[in-house]
């Protein structure tokens, strides 16, 4: 089969053949059609992630249909032929509060999506939900895990909360968006584009607010006729001191990234003061995924795809999403 691999950081990926993986005992061999890019495939290519071993097949998200079962799969998984996407994390662990020490995403140091095809343990693999293609339901899988944990399993939103979703445009940030609003909540966001602000109504945000702009917190605020309930970022960096005076008294800032860096001062007044929670969140459990797919079925949510390339194009899409010029996920067309 053909996949896309790193062989070293600071190097382009390369297309080649490599063989293709057998289903060994419980698990389901994936032919996939479709893998969506993360800003992790491109901080493992520059070396800025931990623990990396290299070579490797890049991916974390994946989905295509059953090729194949191997020895000892339970009876109700995914029949031969039937439309899968793959959850993008491995062995989460036995508590629902937070993931275990040998917790993995796909694509390094597991073989990830970047291929023709995969094998994962049964549980790893789910139906995709019937309204989605499989680009829409690879842009789906880490995206709509990490989002999901972050807004309803540690934020806790609820129906009728004003909710402020920070980089707009992002994959996770967009699929928070739409999660957010198809669960009833009032919800804002921010970006550093125009061009992206304008496309918030479509996804059924009130509004927004560019982030480059002087005092953008206070002027969201006033906009929104108050200040947030739930507050989602994945900036943190110098900007997190105005998410402290967005949110309300008794909200919730829920962070899953770190894109600009350290948070260099939080005064602690303005935190007990306003009785804040500051929360972190990474990906999610198997529970958070079967949760995710289930809400989105019953929701019809169709994540926002920005642009397919062919797999052997990946070196060019990876360049696109580091140029930070998506909106939505940058997804790989595999035949």
């Amino acid at each position: 089969m053909q996949a896309i691999q790193l062989d070293a950081v600071h190097q382009p990926v390369v297309l080649r053949d490599v063989p293709t993986p057998v289903p060994g005992p419980g698990e389901i061999l994936v032919k996939l059609h479709a893998a969506a890019l993360n800003h992790r495939d491109v901080w493992i290519q520059k070396g800025q992630y931990a623990g990396i071993a290299l070579p490797c097949t890049l991916g974390a998200d994946g989905a295509g249909e059953v090729a194949a079962w191997g020895p000892g799969v339970p009876a109700d998984a995914p029949a031969v032929g039937s439309r899968v996407v793959v959850n993008p994390g491995r062995r989460w662990g036995s508590s629902a509060r937070a993931q275990a020490k040998d917790f993995v995403v796909l694509g390094m140091p597991d073989p990830g999506t970047f291929a023709e095809y995969i094998t994962a343990a049964a549980q790893y693999v789910r139906p995709l939900p019937a309204h989605l293609s499989p680009a829409q339901g690879a842009a789906l899988a880490l995206a709509g895990l990490t989002a999901y944990r972050a807004a309803f399993v540690r934020a806790q939103a609820r129906p009728g909360e004003r909710v402020l979703v920070t980089g707009i445009g992002g994959g996770v940030a967009i699929v928070a968006a739409q999660l957010c609003a198809a669960h009833g909540c009032e919800v804002w966001g921010t970006s550093g584009a125009d061009d992206k602000l304008a496309r918030l109504p479509a996804l059924g945000l009130r509004g927004g607010i560019n982030y480059r702009a002087d005092h953008w917190a206070k002027d969201l605020v006033k906009q929104a006729g108050g200040p947030f309930d739930v507050v989602i970022d994945s900036a943190a960096g110098p900007a997190f001191g105005a998410l402290l005076d967005a949110a309300a008294p008794g909200g919730r800032i829920v962070c899953y990234g770190g894109t600009l860096g350290n948070i260099p001062e939080v005064p602690p007044a303005k935190v007990f003061w306003k009785q804040l929670s500051i929360l972190g969140s990474s990906m999610g459990s198997e529970q958070d995924f079967d949760d995710l797919l289930a809400f989105v079925a019953a929701h019809k949510i169709v994540p926002v795809v920005d642009e397919t390339f062919p797999l052997a194009e990946a070196e060019t899409a990876l360049r696109r999403l580091e140029a930070g010029q998506q909106f939505g996920k940058i997804v790989l067309h595999i035949a």
